[in-house]
């Protein structure tokens, strides 16, 4: 009984996902479980994943967020808009360039927040009013609509087009037998963890709970791959998601920077004294930060096909949500790339079941605010038992 309640406990978020879908796909007369939607819960919610990725990191050094991200894509939005459509500069050019903004900011933000010692959400704040200002300036001055329009092709096909691509009526073959490959993948990986952990003398997951999340994770890959083969291919966005959740998830179990995130989460001062450079890591979170944040813009700019005002709103509030629901703690020093995928799926779930149904977008607020508090609460709760044993 207790591996059963402790198997729940860690994949009780999972489970709240697979109900909450289950849910949607009832209420909605089956609509979410259509191919088309698979595919938009891709291409809508991606800035969630990569966001997410960002403000994990984040939050693990001491429950330090970023509020600036959302506000951050809508200036870098307006910067590709002048370059790419207004200016008539090379997509490829223009994209280094929007990095190399973002590298600057992210430098400047790390060094005021590590150096400087300002708090995190204070400098982020700053940036949070100051990019939506900025960005909404900058698409007033280059367009009388607001919005900067249209993008290069090379652009779009780079960041919003898809892998293989096939008419929806035509059944994608390839975009199978990558789902094939990816489930024989993490199968061998599975296997090849928990025969690691044994080897080295750690403690294991039992040969049960193995093959049930390896049998469920083949059942959801296959699952995905055989919808977007019927909705015409692999969507580009999702190449880029899965590029950035597998080498974050390499940094954060496989690096020993990466374990630096987690100690300063636990005790910052223990860490310093140890002989880590604190300064330096938490200046690498957020010139981090920024970093994905510009991939975020690309990816954005390209789903919408324009720059506007409108973009990023409320970005940075479904990053928070995506790690806490994931199970990334308020406090900093725990979490993983899987429990925010997780968690960035359930709020995209959320979004897309709630849009489907038709509702009001100030009601769809209040569910993801309940969601989110429930998530710190059990969080809370899961700790204290943790204590008590």
């Amino acid at each position: 009984m207790k591996i059963n309640a402790e198997f729940f406990k860690k994949n009780a978020m999972l489970m709240v996902l697979v109900l909450v879908y289950i849910f949607f796909t009832v209420t909605t007369g089956g609509q979410m479980f259509q191919p088309l939607n698979f595919n938009a819960l891709i291409t809508q919610n991606a800035y969630v994943y990569i966001l997410a990725t960002g403000m994990l990191m984040c939050m693990l050094t001491g429950g330090n967020i970023d509020l600036s991200c959302g506000s951050f894509v809508c200036f870098m939005g307006a910067v590709g808009g002048i370059l790419m459509v207004v200016k008539g500069v090379n997509s490829g050019v223009a994209v280094a360039l929007m990095m190399v903004v973002g590298i600057v900011y992210g430098c400047v933000l790390g060094y005021l927040i590590a150096y400087m010692n300002i708090p995190p959400w204070i400098a982020t704040l700053a940036g949070y009013l100051a990019f939506r200002g900025w960005g909404t300036a900058l698409l007033s001055a280059n367009s009388t609509t607001g919005s900067i329009a249209p993008f290069p092709d090379s652009f779009l096909k780079l960041f919003s087009g898809k892998v293989f691509s096939t008419p929806i009526t035509k059944f994608n073959y390839v975009c199978f037998i990558v789902g094939i490959i990816a489930s024989l993948i993490v199968a061998f990986v599975n296997v090849r963890s928990r025969a690691n952990k044994i080897k080295k003398g750690y403690e294991a997951e039992s040969v049960v709970s193995l093959v049930v999340k390896t049998v469920l994770s083949i059942a959801a890959i296959m699952l995905f791959a055989y919808k977007l083969a019927k909705a015409g291919g692999i969507p580009t966005v999702l190449v880029w998601v899965v590029v950035v959740v597998l080498i974050y998830n390499f940094i954060t179990s496989k690096t020993v920077f990466g374990r630096y995130f987690y100690t300063i989460g636990g005790n910052r001062e223990a860490t310093r004294l140890s002989g880590v450079d604190t300064n330096k890591i938490m200046f690498f979170a957020y010139l981090n930060m920024a970093v994905l944040t510009v991939i975020t813009s690309y990816l954005v700019i390209a789903r919408f096909q324009a720059a506007n005002s409108t973009a990023g709103t409320n970005y940075e509030m479904d990053a928070i949500a995506g790690c806490v629901v994931g199970g990334v703690s308020a406090y900093g020093g725990s979490g993983t790339i899987f429990g925010m995928v997780i968690g960035a799926t359930l709020i995209g779930v959320i979004n897309l079941g709630m849009s489907l149904m038709g509702v009001d977008a100030n009601w769809q607020k209040v569910v993801k605010g309940v969601v989110l508090l429930g998530a710190v609460v059990f969080d809370i709760l899961a700790n204290k038992d943790k204590k008590l044993s």
